[in-house]
């Protein structure tokens, strides 16, 4: 059986809408492939040991990720060689992270939460090491050009060679994901 991890964006939780939504969808349709939805830890080093831990233990053939979720997944599809499917990924964290220096909350689970400079200087750390895409076929990338948080044209030229499908409009929390669902099922060969 196929095995995807899809990883949640920062201060989000395992009962995101996208992340029902690609249950359902698969679930629904491809009794061959297992989705596997964890809350993903909101301390960032925490979170990083997690998810490595979580690709040991289930050996999946892909990784979906948005936002924060799409940096984790950029980065790890990169070190264990995975299809990815990135949605408005961040590209530079560090730096647009920068703000939630301190105490946050989950949007999720209401769960208050530090953000210190230690966790920022991994993700610098985890940036620096995927500077340029080894393997951009790997990489399917879907954007959306009001994203109001991230610059959609930064990722277009950080993964280039990848699929880029970037739709004009939208937001961050990419509307409309179900209409991309049959060509993630064709980049990622769900069955």
């Amino acid at each position: 059986m196929a095995k995807i991890i899809y990883l949640h964006g920062f201060a989000s939780s395992a009962n995101s809408t996208k992340a029902l939504q690609l249950k359902k969808y698969i679930l629904e349709n491809y009794s061959k492939t297992e989705i596997i939805i964890p809350d993903i830890e909101n301390n960032i080093v925490d979170a990083v040991q997690q998810i490595d831990k979580l690709i040991e233990e289930f050996s999946p053939s892909a990784l979906i990720g948005s936002s924060l979720g799409g940096f984790y997944a950029t980065y790890f599809s990169e070190q264990y060689n995975l299809k990815c499917v990135g949605i408005n990924p961040a590209v530079i964290p560090p730096a647009e992270m920068s703000e939630y220096l301190g105490e946050n909350k989950n949007y999720s689970t209401g769960e208050k939460f530090l953000i210190n400079q230690e966790q920022l200087d991994l993700l610098d750390r985890m940036g620096r090491e995927i500077k340029v895409i080894k393997c951009p076929r790997n990489f399917m990338i879907l954007l959306q050009s009001h994203d109001e948080k991230l610059d959609y044209r930064v990722a277009t030229n950080f993964y280039q060679g990848a699929v880029l499908d970037v739709t004009f409009g939208g937001n961050h929390s990419f509307e409309n994901l179900e209409t991309h669902f049959s060509k993630i099922k064709i980049f990622l060969d769900i069955h």
